[in-house]
């Protein structure tokens, strides 16, 4: 298992460098100076030349690319433009809010997608499946930012239950800060179930279809005990790689549905950064994004063989 962890780093490094040299790219291909952004319009020349100096702009891009990579490997990710405050921060305390609206919803999307998917396997063309299948189309279909939007309406604006604009920091209470985001994780919780729903019935039935699990009732298991004995570690992997999928891209910002619940996390840094020209704040997201990204998958591919016998560890 070690010899196995160790491959799936040693995989990680090389991918993570890729990464960086492709957001630094990225970053010099946005239109704009950052120097003209800092100084304003009306900057002369010799002002833009001394800036452009001390942040090392003059220097050729190989150069640019080894301090910007070796400041950002020690956690230096330079400073905002507009605020002056550490990249490295500003990224940090976002993300932890962005952290807990995504967990929780993909922790619950996924109970809901074992269940529902398991059930519909196991009566498969029943009523009970047609159902679970079509309400796994239906949140697939709907775009998330318009699902907020229609909860926002009807909790609350027309009954009031929840709170509509802001956001109150969990450091000032704890129970005004969950209030703000249910809507956010019921929202998220639906749109991702529809998708893991569809992955866990698909794999489940192909699992009910090996003669093992024939074998397993032809011996007098209860059919509780063959679904979650036999079916469910088996036809859960899959599913457990789309979950990683899913988490990574959803940790690396919800930049939308951020937007429309005015939640001040991760991607709406990301969002009004690029609005502000803030390339170091750009280019620290986009790179914390990438490295969130691969990190969570590749815990995904270490927990695979717990899970999946298939899959051997040498």
């Amino acid at each position: 298992m070690l010899s196995y962890i160790a491959k799936r780093l040693l995989l990680a490094i090389p991918t993570l460098l890729l990464v960086a040299v492709a957001v630094f790219l990225l970053i010099r291909l946005i239109p704009g100076d950052p120097a003209q952004v800092m100084l304003g319009e009306g900057a002369d020349a010799a002002s833009l030349a001394a800036l452009h100096h001390d942040m090392g702009l003059d220097h050729p891009l190989p150069v640019q690319f080894a301090a910007w990579f070796g400041h950002a490997l020690s956690g230096d990710l330079g400073h905002s433009i507009v605020t002056g405050e550490p990249v490295a921060s500003m990224i940090l305390q976002r993300f932890q809010l962005t952290a807990i609206i995504v967990l929780v919803a993909v922790l619950l999307a996924t109970l809901i997608a074992v269940v529902a998917g398991l059930v519909a396997a196991w009566r498969r063309d029943s009523i009970i499946d047609l159902a679970v299948v079509g309400s796994a189309s239906i949140v697939l279909a709907v775009p998330s930012f318009w699902l907020g939007l229609v909860l926002l309406l009807v909790f609350g604006l027309k009954f009031g239950w929840l709170p509509v604009v802001g956001y109150v920091p969990f450091s000032e209470s704890a129970a005004q800060a969950a209030l703000f985001l249910i809507l956010p994780i019921v929202t998220l919780t639906l749109t991702q179930s529809g998708v893991l729903t569809r992955m866990m019935r698909a794999s489940s039935i192909d699992v009910l279809r090996q003669e093992y699990i024939t074998h397993a009732r032809a011996k007098g298991l209860a059919e509780r005990v063959v679904l979650s004995r036999h079916v469910f570690p088996n036809a859960f992997a899959p599913t457990l790689t789309l979950v990683g999928l899913s988490l990574g891209h959803l940790l690396g910002g919800i930049a939308v549905l951020e937007t429309v619940f005015t939640l001040p996390g991760l991607g709406r840094l990301m969002v009004d950064s690029i609005l502000a020209r803030d390339y170091p704040v750009v280019q620290g997201c986009l790179l914390f994004t990438a490295f969130v990204y691969v990190v969570v998958n590749l815990l995904i591919d270490i927990c695979y063989p717990l899970l999946d016998p298939r899959v051997t560890t040498q």
